[in-house]
């Protein structure tokens, strides 16, 4: 035995042996300087991944973290969000914590600062009509409100209140230096914001985000700290639990290699870092470039009066079917005006920050999604410049006054492009009407000749052997499309006002 032991010293002491060896070769290809990682780190390629990185001190940093005590799912997927499930009316605590290191932040170390806590919806073609969707909960849930504060069991919390108006938020002042807890409630399930069809829909997704600021110089708080937020589902009361066990269920099933994919359940939830809502009062300190619309607030935009905002009462001179077209370089601004205008102004708030290019980018489904069926379709033929074809298209041109017979004018009548005679060109008029009535025909002419309605009195078409035949609805209904005349006038005798001939 004592043999075999000398044998392995002999063949330990002989491998480091020839281990040596085999690395002193290293050191003298090397150079006959010590060998050290510094050397190798210089190397260019390793310069050019380091520049790369960003500076240690650079790295952000939150100054505040929210942590939701509630558990997360163990059904989610490694890369995506975590879902943590909650039920309806249930007080959950929301931690929140001072996270700033030392020398962060020295101007609110000692003061107050204010949070702003809301539920909102998660999917963007909800968060699009968020306004409406709302309003429907309203009328169907009379006096509840979406997001409640648990105030006697909450700790920390100074000032808190909540806005009639704004059903899912709530807001508070809280000093960082000391222990904060709010306790929320969540009043409204996932599948009340779903279609129902079928029964057993899947709900939608909510978030809780947590928008906090700081005082200004005057006091208020509208400079923005921090952000965060966390995707959340609500069931009915125990609805959360069972969920949370089938879903632990359903894991313990798969394989090892399929557990993998998902991520582990935790205990708490940890709000993680997002930018501000962009719907709040105390982010937007522009209204001039990202204007905010609700519905008790009075646009300052220079919105059309009523009567030109109607189908039925346009402008003079600007026919009924022809809507402004939409430029894709508009601003914010522009493309506000421009939804008033055109008779949009129930979803100026939806499209508070969208240019022209971003509204011409919805297609037509989204539109629909957006703003129902109806409007959504009117919208998006608007933002197309769709025109509506006319019923009926007549061409006009005054009688010269410059020495031309009438011959030589009603000849072009025959031909339309105004070939009849060589020596001149007659310029026609187009004239679009859809109600087909006398008062429409006339109020087009008045109108492309610069004159007012209520200096016409009659309108007459020269018929057989030059008899003026009185235009009624019923002449105008029967009119041939793209018919060309001759325009006249002669004053009236027991008026001002003129009459005009159609030749």
């Amino acid at each position: 035995m004592a043999w075999v032991l000398k044998m392995d010293e002999a063949i330990e002491s002989g491998l480091v042996h020839d281990f040596d060896s085999s690395l002193s070769g290293i050191g003298q290809e090397l150079g006959s300087g010590a060998y050290s990682m510094s050397d190798v780190l210089a190397l260019p390629i390793f310069k050019q991944e380091d520049s790369n990185l960003p500076p240690e001190n650079e790295t952000k940093h939150p100054p505040f973290q929210y942590v939701l005590y509630a558990a997360t799912s163990p059904a989610v997927k490694l890369h995506d969000e975590t879902l943590t499930y909650l039920n309806q009316g249930q007080s959950y605590e929301v931690r929140m914590l001072d996270n700033r290191k030392l020398g962060d932040l020295p101007e609110i170390s000692g003061k107050m600062v204010k949070s702003i806590v809301r539920v909102v919806f998660h999917d963007r073609r909800l968060q699009y009509t968020e306004h409406q969707q709302l309003e429907g909960w309203k009328w169907n849930r009379p006096g509840d409100r979406l997001l409640d504060l648990d105030i006697p069991m909450s700790v920390g919390i100074i000032d808190p209140r909540t806005n009639p108006a704004q059903l899912n938020t709530i807001e508070f002042l809280w000093d960082p230096a000391k222990r904060t807890s709010a306790f929320i409630q969540v009043h409204c399930i996932s599948t009340e914001f779903t279609p129902r069809k079928h029964g057993g829909e899947k709900g939608v997704p909510f978030r809780i985000q947590i928008d906090t600021f700081k005082q200004n110089e005057t006091g208020e708080y509208t400079d923005h700290l921090h952000s965060a937020s966390c995707q959340i589902k609500v069931f009915k009361p125990k609805g959360a639990d069972r969920k949370q066990k089938t879903d632990r269920e359903k894991m313990e099933k798969r394989t090892a290699q399929e557990k993998e994919k998902y991520q582990p359940s935790y205990e708490t939830t940890i709000l993680t870092e997002c930018s501000p809502w962009p719907d709040n009062a105390y982010v937007n300190n522009s209204p001039s470039t990202t204007p905010a619309f609700t519905s008790g607030q009075v646009s300052t935009y220079s919105v059309p009066d009523s009567n030109s905002s109607s189908p039925n009462h346009q402008g003079e001179g600007t026919p009924q079917y022809v809507v402004e077209q939409l430029c894709p370089a508009a601003t914010i601004q522009e493309a506000q005006q421009w939804l008033h205008k055109n008779r949009f102004s129930t979803y100026a708030r939806l499209f508070s920050n969208f240019s022209g290019s971003d509204l011409l980018k919805l297609t037509r489904d989204d539109l629909v999604q957006i703003c129902g069926s109806a409007d959504g379709i009117r919208l998006f033929n608007a933002l197309k410049a769709r025109s509506v074809r006319p019923r009926l298209t007549i061409y006009v041109c005054q009688e010269s006054q410059h020495g031309r017979s009438i011959s030589q004018l009603t000849s072009s009548q025959d031909n339309e492009n105004g070939e009849g005679d060589s020596r001149a060109i007659y310029v026609y008029h187009a004239i679009y009407l859809e109600e087909l009535t006398t008062a429409e025909l006339a109020k087009k002419i008045a109108a492309i000749f610069s004159i007012s309605q209520n200096q016409i009195n009659q309108v007459y078409r020269q018929g057989p052997t030059g008899i003026h035949v009185l235009v009624s609805d019923q002449m105008v209904h029967n009119l041939q499309d793209e018919s060309c005349f001759v325009i006249s006038t002669i004053k009236a005798e027991n008026s001002e006002g003129y009459h005009v001939i159609l030749k």
